[in-house]
């Protein structure tokens, strides 16, 4: 189980360098889920059909995704920038699915540069 933890966190790869404890803490999370519910998250997620919905957002929306997710592959992100009117998709070199943990600075910096541009959008 323990693997999946390494793979969120791109740990696997051997330019990764992400903390021992922060990988014991993601797995001890992990161990502590309640297994029925988590299944069925992860299938009503995978069964689900949002196409639909995702095409009716109205909004400016930032998509964030690394480039080596191994859960979730860039090609998805892909598909979710061209169903949502409006969105920008910004890909991180070499982020793996836990990119908020491990490209927070630039993500950081990036959530504040999208939410300035929204806001000067707006004539007060």
């Amino acid at each position: 189980m323990k693997d999946l933890t390494f793979v969120f966190f791109g740990a696997d790869r051997p330019v990764a360098n992400i903390p021992q404890a922060l990988l014991d803490s993601a797995w001890n999370q992990e161990m502590v889920a309640n297994f029925p519910a988590a299944y069925f998250q992860i299938k009503a997620f995978s069964d689900t059909d949002m196409s639909e919905d995702l095409k009716k957002i109205d909004v400016p929306t930032l998509i964030l995704h690394g480039d080596v997710d191994q859960i979730g592959p860039i090609g998805n992100a892909h598909r979710l920038a061209k169903l949502i009117p409006n969105a920008t998709l910004k890909e991180y070199t070499g982020a793996p699915h836990a990119l908020i943990v491990t490209a927070k600075d630039e993500i950081n910096k990036d959530l504040l540069a999208f939410i300035k541009k929204q806001v000067s959008a707006f004539d007060f």
